[in-house]
């Protein structure tokens, strides 16, 4: 069970959801047969070194329910109350989700992100709300809402999930206690929107940094995640710090410094038609001390002129990448 009801679940957001939240991807066993649990332990306490307050347990993998449902208690295991685990609810059906965060929410995650199926085809807002309320309400877990252009949402809104939708779910679900706004992405008016609606209601988060660490400057933002920021190490955690001390000139400054990095990120493919290229992902944490390692197919690949260019990009901006050869990502950190 977790630690806090249904009522009490906006007031443990508002405690617990300070601070910058990764994503924790699994990684298999080198002959693709199971879960790799020592991979998992080194990437939570690396998560924990790097002073993230929060990860998220990927399942937007080739993983079982099974193996999936293993990946969270053992982060959960690792962690040792030290950051919370998220549940990543992009299970293929509503059935299949909320089966899914029962068993998340026993292995001991506190916080569900909520997405929706590739075939989950609403004809209307309508059809949105009446498929994330039935979800809300068939679990105690908290839950972070999640508009995003990925589900296709934009041919019903230009903001993916507009605020009189919002607004009837923060209103309607209790356990709704954050929103991860990337609505009307690449545009902000979607994320400003919903921090003036709901800024008081729920903890609103910025996921993107590059997005982040301006805005938090101008408005309080308490959350950021979760994201790819494994990619940078420890440093958004530490700009985070930084901008809730109101030290703005050194948090700009660290923002600057790293734009080679962010650069290189953005110019190799992290993802198309809806689906991160998760691989390229673990490579990107792995530059950073994460373990790396195999996933199963199907996945998208990384090849050798991205790991290039993400591991110079990150040399430039005095990220200090591993030194270990490229090689050696394919076999992770702690072979299995």
């Amino acid at each position: 069970m977790p630690s806090y009801t249904k009522s009490e679940a906006r007031a443990w957001a508002r405690e617990k959801m300070l601070g910058v939240a990764n994503v924790t991807i699994p990684t298999m066993t080198n002959d693709f047969a199971g879960l790799n649990e020592k991979a998992a332990r080194h990437d939570i306490e690396t998560t924990i070194a790097h002073g993230f307050v929060g990860t998220l347990a990927c399942s937007e993998v080739a993983v079982t329910m099974a193996e999936y449902q293993r990946f969270v208690e053992v982060m959960v295991e690792q962690s040792a109350g030290r950051i919370f685990v998220v549940h990543h609810a992009v299970f293929n059906t509503l059935e299949d989700n909320i089966a899914a965060a029962k068993l998340a929410q026993a292995a001991g995650a506190e916080l569900i992100l909520l997405g929706y199926p590739p075939y989950f085809f609403p004809k209307s807002l309508d059809d949105i709300y009446a498929y994330t309320k039935a979800f809300c309400d068939a679990t105690d877990l908290a839950v972070m809402l999640f508009p995003i252009p990925t589900w296709g949402f934009s041919r019903l809104s230009p903001t993916d999930m507009p605020i009189e939708l919002l607004r009837r779910l923060v209103d309607d679900c209790p356990n709704v206690v954050s929103i991860k706004a990337e609505g009307g992405a690449p545009f902000i008016m979607g994320a400003i929107e919903a921090q003036r609606a709901f800024g008081d209601e729920v903890v609103i988060s910025y996921p993107l940094e590059h997005e982040f660490v301006p805005l938090a400057q101008l408005i309080d933002v308490p959350f950021c995640g979760t994201n790819f920021s494994a990619y940078f190490g420890p440093w958004l955690p530490k700009v985070f710090q930084l901008i809730r001390e109101k030290r703005f000139a050194e948090a700009t400054a660290e923002f600057h410094r790293v734009d080679p990095a962010r650069r290189a990120f953005a110019g190799v493919p992290q993802a198309g038609n809806g689906l991160i290229n998760r691989m390229m992902w673990k490579y990107e944490a792995w530059l950073q001390g994460y373990n790396g390692g195999p996933l199963r197919h199907p996945t998208a690949r990384v090849y050798q002129r991205d790991m290039t260019a993400l591991r110079r990009g990150q040399e430039a901006a005095g990220l200090n990448p591993t030194t270990d050869a490229d090689e050696l990502f394919f076999i992770g950190r702690n072979p299995c």
